[in-house]
């Protein structure tokens, strides 16, 4: 049995956890189109490298990767959110399906709240495709929590 101090320890780790991956989440949105552009291109020049030197007779059109990169990275950063609510929600006591609901409607209102941000962001602008892929991340992370806490 977890002492109280541990549960309310836990309970503070989770939630802190949480609170931090949306500040970062933020943090990346509220980057102004060009400082943000100059983040991915640079990781994506990375993942293009690392490619183009495995398989040297491929050639990457940089461009259009990037969008496959800026489109992934919202995919993950949800992913990671799901996971990291579920369990703040679980350490809090809640059982059942009702993690997984709640997971998802606070994934999806910090995506819809995200895109409304980057609005109001220099050469930003908030996107209802980024909705649904933060949406589709949220829950393969609700998914994975699920399957990993089963076993």
């Amino acid at each position: 049995m977890i002492s109280r101090k541990n549960r309310q320890l836990m309970l503070l780790i989770s939630w802190a956890a949480v609170i931090l991956w949306m500040a970062f989440i933020f943090a990346l949105s509220a980057q102004p189109r060009e400082q943000s552009n100059q983040l991915s291109v640079g990781i994506t020049e990375k993942i293009v490298d690392a490619v183009e030197r495995a398989v040297p007779d491929r050639e990457i059109d940089i461009e259009r990767f990037n969008v496959v990169v800026r489109k992934n990275a919202h995919f993950f950063a949800y992913l990671v959110l799901g996971v990291l609510v579920a369990n703040g929600l679980r350490v809090s006591g809640i059982k059942g399906p009702k993690v997984y609901i709640w997971a998802l409607l606070i994934c999806i209102l910090y995506a819809a709240s995200d895109e409304v941000h980057q609005l109001f962001v220099p050469g930003r602008g908030g996107q209802v495709r980024d909705v649904v892929i933060d949406t589709v991340g949220g829950t393969v992370g609700l998914l994975l929590y699920r399957l990993l806490k089963k076993n």
